[in-house]
């Protein structure tokens, strides 16, 4: 029996999985996925988990759950021998392991693009993983909680600041998300004002949102400016040694919250330890049809696919283009994969992956968003529920969409939640200090 080895269990590498339990036949391949967290997350949605619009555990699709066939393996590939068909696991407990397959699926996605900026390892903080997402949620609450018993001053103004680095998708939405946030939390605070509140938004480029033309862009800009907003355009970060933010421009600020969501670099799996080849960035050398490698040298027995991947973008006009790494693309070439390597293990013909954009929605917090296909573009609250409509019908499984519909339906009618449970993430903390010795 063929032995098939996913690596990760993003989007791309669950979907396929997934699949393959429902197209593969008895007996005809084990199917094996490693992944150091038991689930999938839901990227789109983490946004929405800062701000309490959606519940953490509801972006996060549980792999023993849906992968009944599969052999789940908690741990991190951390390098791959394809000559030997080997792959070297460190899993979560124990001693490092080998595997060995005949088929590898190669679906690690990226990791977050970070620059040698004073500060940032020290202080910053990513939203790549649902537990990132649940911390940045509570310590802004904790800020407001902090804050309110402080007099004005310096620290009362750096506890209420918030920078975001990033102006894409995903640092956009954050930034209007948290800032959504902020405004429910003031009206719970009387000692806070909306003046008390100073966000900022930290673009490297021109622009912000680089999948929308210019039109929307600079009407995001304007709208987010208008909710109290500070957007850097054409500006660099070069210092946030703790929490005081120096920018390329010259300004200069103190800020408690520094969120770093400035794109995705190549998986160092797949960029150093794998003898698969990858292109100038770091990125899996990819066919149309999925296969690693070119037209003319196809590697046998290597697959690849999501945000690790350079895939073909065969529905681009542009000669070379590549498909940009988002949900939208890892989905759907997480789906052809499990077609092509049934089709691969019976000798049948293979597909080529080929989607044109369904257009871009995002969602600017609670009732605003924008969305644009082509020239098609909507503003405002229909733009908002375009997002909503089209997240909740993409999170995988009806469990996870009937759960996130429920969490919509009583934010509706009882308000936005605003308890904070920041010592979570400190749980001894309480124990240790009642165990101490009174005086």
């Amino acid at each position: 029996m063929k032995k098939i080895l996913i690596v990760g269990a993003g989007y791309a590498g669950f979907y396929t999985a997934w699949k393959l339990e429902k197209s593969l036949r008895k007996g005809e391949a084990e199917v094996t996925v490693v992944d150091p967290r038991p689930y999938m997350t839901y990227q789109p949605f983490l946004p929405e988990v800062t701000a309490g619009s959606v519940e953490a555990r509801h972006v996060a699709i549980s792999l023993r759950r849906h992968l009944w066939r599969t052999t789940v393996i908690a741990g991190s590939v951390t390098s791959l021998d394809h000559a030997h068909r080997t792959a070297t696991v460190m899993p979560l407990s124990g001693l490092e392991q080998s595997i060995h397959y005949d088929t590898v699926v190669v679906t690690a996605g990226a990791v977050s693009r970070v620059f040698p900026i004073p500060g940032v390892a020290d202080y910053a903080i990513g939203l790549k993983t649902v537990e990132e997402a649940v911390a940045i949620r509570d310590q802004l609450m904790t800020a407001f909680d902090r804050a309110s018993t402080m007099p004005m001053g310096p620290e009362r103004r750096k506890a209420l600041t918030v920078t975001v680095v990033g102006g894409g998708f995903s640092g956009v939405e954050l930034f209007g998300e948290l800032l959504s946030l902020a405004h429910t939390l003031e009206k719970s605070y009387p000692g806070i004002e909306r003046e008390d509140l100073n966000f900022h938004l930290i673009e490297a480029n021109k622009r912000i949102l680089p999948e929308v033309t210019d039109g929307p862009g600079r009407w995001v800009v304007r709208h987010l400016t208008e909710r109290g907003g500070t957007i850097h355009l054409n500006t660099q970060l070069t210092s946030a040694i703790d929490g005081h933010i120096i920018l390329s421009d010259g300004k200069e600020y103190d800020s408690d919250m520094l969120v770093w969501a400035a794109g995705n670099a190549a998986n160092p799996v797949v960029a150093a330890h794998t003898d698969l080849p990858i292109d100038e960035r770091g990125y899996l050398r990819v066919r149309a049809d999925l296969r690693v490698g070119t037209d003319d040298s196809p590697i046998e027995g290597a697959w690849g696919a999501g945000d690790n991947a350079s895939v073909p973008d065969l529905a681009s006009s542009n000669p070379g283009a590549r498909t940009v790494p988002n949900a939208q693309h890892s989905v759907r070439q997480g789906k052809l994969l499990a077609k092509n390597l049934a089709a691969d293990l019976r000798g049948e013909p293979l597909l080529q992956y080929r989607h044109s954009s369904l257009g871009v929605v995002a969602t600017l917090g609670l009732g605003m968003g924008v969305f644009q296909f082509r020239r098609i573009i909507i503003k405002g609250f229909p733009a908002w529920v375009m997002h909503r409509g089209y997240h909740v019908l993409a999170v995988p499984t009806w469990e996870r969409k009937i759960r996130v519909l429920l969490v919509w339906t009583g934010a509706a009618l009882f308000g936005r939640d605003i308890v904070s449970i920041q010592a979570v993430q400190h749980p001894r903390d309480v124990f240790t200090a009642s165990t101490k010795p009174s005086r």
